[in-house]
């Protein structure tokens, strides 16, 4: 079964995370820089269309696979339009320095929220 990435002894790597040293770094570089990555890639506008105002959420998980890839996204919005951005913009991410356990590459477990205002 895959790590927790809270859980796991060597946090994979987010490319421009690597002269980070300690897991609980890596842990926030590899945050600021999906974090990042939405801001830049999400297309919020599609909010806007759907009518909706104020904060949205989208729960978003994915695994971090052997060869650093992202795969088995999963999104949990109340809009299956939300959901399905959040998936194309998280299955853009870069491939990643996988986790390890025990000096084995594991598959790692992350998930976040991703959350933006709507202003009309």
């Amino acid at each position: 079964p895959p790590f927790n990435v809270m859980a796991v002894e060597q946090v994979p790597i987010f490319p421009g995370c690597e002269n980070v040293t300690s897991n609980e770094e890596r842990r926030q570089c590899m945050s600021d820089k999906i974090a990042a990555h939405i801001q830049r890639k999400f297309n919020t506008n599609i909010a806007g269309d759907l009518g909706l105002k104020g904060e949205q959420r989208i729960y978003v998980m994915f695994k971090i696979d052997k060869q650093g890839h992202v795969t088995d996204i999963k999104t949990s919005s109340k809009y299956s339009l939300l959901n399905k951005e959040a998936e194309r913009v998280i299955g853009k991410l870069p491939q990643m320095t996988p986790g390890k356990q025990k000096d084995n590459h594991v598959d790692v477990l992350y998930s976040l929220p991703i959350k933006f205002n709507v202003i009309n």
